[in-house]
């Protein structure tokens, strides 16, 4: 089972466990095997596995605990990059897919498409300007 070396007064000792049960080891010192027994071994032995103690969830409040009306979905941008041409005006009512602008990233051109069907709230971006990845773009009511 398990090897161990050990140093009592000097002597070294090569202790191999060989059986263990609740009462009794049969452990062999340096070639010579023995059976000890073991007294009240279950107050000895002590788990490492930590306990777990979960602490109570709180009640959520009012304002947690209702739905919040949807004001509207944001179109925010999946790259740092800079705004070549916008393709819709305020007002403008788009469907889920729709081509909003494009934009150049990494030296490449890229469209960026409506997430949800709706009406064009409101452009947070004007053409020519730099924008980061998750900066937001648009509003769509």
């Amino acid at each position: 089972m398990k090897k161990y070396k050990f140093k009592i007064r000097g002597n070294e000792y090569d202790v191999e466990i060989k059986d263990f049960d609740n009462t009794t080891a049969e452990i062999e010192v340096n070639g010579t095997t023995y059976t000890v027994e073991l007294e009240n071994i279950k107050s000895q032995l002590k788990t490492k596995t930590p306990k777990l103690i979960r602490s109570s969830v709180p009640t959520p409040s009012h304002k947690e605990s209702t739905i919040q009306k949807n004001e509207g979905s944001s179109v925010k941008s999946p790259l740092p990059g800079t705004i070549v041409k916008i393709l819709v005006k305020e007002g403008d009512k788009v469907k889920e897919g729709d081509k909003l602008l494009t934009m150049e990233a990494m030296k490449m051109e890229n469209n960026v498409l409506a997430e949800a069907s709706g009406t064009i709230a409101k452009i947070h971006v004007t053409e020519a300007q730099t924008v980061l990845q998750n900066d937001t773009l648009f509003t769509i009511s």
